[in-house]
């Protein structure tokens, strides 16, 4: 990319994130998005598996390490969750219980039913955007953020995450799990988001006041698509 096209994303990509209608733009986006695994992953259904594979093994060398350093299973918060396709296949089976947060109405009306038998272990559906939502001081032993914080403006982005470190538990852990831009930020205006590169996402994790224990790439994923790091954060 060359060093004005650099430029010129980022500008517009901080427009889009300044203007009024950028979290209504992207609600309206996501509220004509099929109630599907197919619709959450925008026609990447096929990847899920993978997603889940790399997840789980990123998170396991956690729930291995000796004590007091291991992570506890009580309770997991899943951020930006969708219809619940990481609550099912990532989280509830390796957490006693979790907690759901999203902010399309429909996606957690959706979300019990897409569960399926274990939605009796998700103790909360919470139907709220993640600027507006602060977890309950000291509840998570793990809050997981996946392909949803392209949906905040940096300034939101920064609070929300300094907000989930008072919901963790002690020894608790925040992860992320992001589409990476090659350099600077990248607008979608179809469904009103941002990616951003590494090194501008990793100074918006140090401005709130986190520091990244683990980062891995996710792999095999198809060709064309976004690279996607995995980032382990106290």
């Amino acid at each position: 990319m060359e060093e004005k096209d650099t430029i010129e994303n980022n500008f517009e990509a901080q427009n889009a994130m300044n203007k009024g209608t950028f979290y209504s733009d992207a609600a309206e986006y996501w509220s004509k998005v099929p109630r599907t695994v197919n619709g959450m992953l925008g026609g990447f259904g096929k990847i899920s598996s993978t997603d889940i594979e790399g997840s789980i093994n990123f998170l396991r060398p956690f729930f291995q390490a000796p004590w007091p350093e291991r992570l506890q299973t009580r309770r997991a918060l899943d951020c930006g969750a969708g219809i619940g396709r990481v609550t099912k296949h990532l989280l509830l089976p390796l957490f006693e219980t979790v907690d759901l947060v999203e902010q399309d109405p429909s996606f957690v009306e959706q979300a019990p039913k897409y569960i399926g038998d274990s939605s009796g272990c998700v103790e909360r559906f919470i139907n709220k955007g993640l600027q507006d939502f602060t977890p309950e001081p000291g509840r998570y032993d793990l809050i997981w953020i996946q392909w949803v914080l392209g949906h905040l403006s940096d300034e939101h982005l920064v609070a929300f995450l300094r907000r989930c470190v008072k919901g963790l538990a002690e020894g608790g852990l925040i992860c992320m799990k992001e589409n990476i831009a090659c350099e600077g930020v990248v607008l979608d205006d179809e469904d009103s988001s941002v990616t951003r590169s590494a090194p501008i996402l990793k100074g918006l994790i140090k401005a709130a006041g986190l520091k990244i224990i683990k980062a891995e790439g996710q792999d095999k994923f198809p060709v064309g698509l976004f690279k996607v790091d995995m980032y382990a954060m106290r």
